[in-house]
């Protein structure tokens, strides 16, 4: 580990794909389920990187570095590297809007910090590593987003980590199939608040989160913790041309890009981030107002056609229900629905698609159409209205011919289901 961080010193660009490769760079060959970047060590070095790192080698070129596990060695560098760190370190997790909080946190952080902060959703046992070590001499503050789809996983990236500070959005029932039930998405998560309370870091805490409420008094966390909420501060939410318009006392009103009343918790904890970190109340409202979403993550746009409410990066029960009431509280025009299924519900998938479908049929949609395997059985067992579609392929070829017109639609469902390629294709 020794001569990986005196490497890492000399080249601190990493890379982990040699369609990427950097000049100067340091390679990982790091395994995936359908390929092994051992086989591409070579052609990194060729395009440019300075070393790679590998675990299996039977050639002789000095600049291949041999470990034992290359993911490890990764991990274990990256740890190294925070440890040098001396600056705040937030980091979070929940099973719901995380990246939403995480950007809307970093855009007010960046008001006073030079901040190096999670890119996208590279949340995961990779993912964070990598964030890790894009800390550089410039960096003054950090801020990580952890994700987990199976027990553990919190606990790890957080000893990795190491905050001083740090939150939890939400729990709810997300990745079902790896946690088994909500007691195991509490465990896990909650390894963040058991990191934190060890080392007296400082806790966000939303205080309307009854759940989150109950897990901070389960460990009897009562210092270090900043709550927020609109049961702690006096807060006016609305929609004004689909995107959320709050009041928070003592801030001028922002209006923000963002589509949905949900997003309210993710603001409120920016806002107190903000203000732990002595940002003025003016600039961190207008930090948040001008965030711009992306990625589909609740993006609200006019196609020219119709207006997309675009929730389409990752669903689960909770973000669905919250997404279509949201819909249900436009009052004006004709609304529709696109919904894909929502993965990883293990044993409950069938039950909360079920739900799902019978809170769609008290809303009075002008159009429903439903994508995947999922929604398909619920929608036929209930005998529901709409046009249900094995994938979102043949979705985009019906409305190519029956475009949709002067509505509000919203689309939604898990990433895996593909309805990014539905909001790029423009047949809405």
């Amino acid at each position: 580990m020794n001569r990986l961080v005196a490497l890492f010193e000399k080249h601190p660009d990493i890379c982990t794909d040699t369609r990427q490769i950097r000049p100067g760079c340091l390679f990982f060959a790091l395994k995936g389920e359908h390929f092994d970047g051992n086989m591409f060590a070579s052609q990194a070095l060729e395009n440019g990187a300075a070393y790679a790192v590998v675990d299996q080698y039977h050639g002789t070129d000095p600049r291949c570095i041999l470990v034992p596990d290359v993911l490890q060695a990764l991990q274990q560098l990256a740890a190294v590297h925070r440890s040098r760190f001396a600056g705040p370190v937030l980091a979070l997790t929940g099973s719901n809007g995380k990246t939403t909080t995480k950007e809307l946190i970093h855009a007010v952080l960046s008001v006073r910090y030079n901040v190096t902060a999670t890119q996208g959703n590279l949340n995961n046992h990779i993912g964070v590593p990598l964030s890790l070590l894009k800390m550089g001499p410039a960096t003054e503050a950090g801020l990580f987003e952890m994700g987990a789809s199976h027990p553990g996983e919190i606990a790890f990236l957080t000893d990795m980590v190491k905050p001083n500070a740090g939150l939890i959005t939400n729990i709810s029932g997300a990745h079902l199939e790896g946690f088994g039930n909500l007691d195991g998405v509490k465990q896990c998560k909650g390894a963040l608040y058991d990191y934190l309370h060890a080392h007296e870091g400082t806790i966000f805490h939303n205080a309307d989160d009854p759940e989150l409420t109950e897990m901070l008094e389960q460990r009897t966390i009562r210092d270090h913790l900043i709550p927020y909420g609109i049961s702690k501060q006096p807060v006016q939410t609305s929609l004004e041309d689909g995107v959320l318009v709050i009041t928070v006392s003592g801030y001028p009103q922002i209006r923000t890009h963002l589509a949905g009343l949900y997003n309210t918790p993710n603001v409120l904890a920016a806002l107190a981030v903000a203000r732990y970190y002595g940002i003025e109340n003016t600039k961190a409202a207008e930090a948040v107002a001008g965030y711009i979403p992306s990625n589909n993550r609740s993006q609200w746009i006019n196609t020219g056609r119709n207006a997309l409410i675009a929730d389409a990066y990752n669903a689960n029960p909770v973000s669905m229900s919250l997404a279509l009431k949201n819909l249900d509280s436009i009052r004006e025009g004709k609304k529709c629905a696109i919904l894909a299924d929502m993965l990883e519900l293990g044993a409950y998938a069938h039950q909360f698609h079920l739900g799902i479908v019978k809170q769609v049929e008290q809303m009075g949609l002008e159009q429903v159409f439903w994508v995947g395997p999922l929604f398909s059985k619920a929608v036929q067992e209930l005998g529901a209205a709409g046009m249900c579609f094995s994938k979102v392929e043949d979705l985009i070829l019906h409305l190519a011919t029956r475009p949709l017109e002067g509505a509000t639609v919203l689309v939604k469902g898990s990433n895996g289901m593909g309805l990014s390629k539905f909001i790029a294709s423009g047949v809405c």
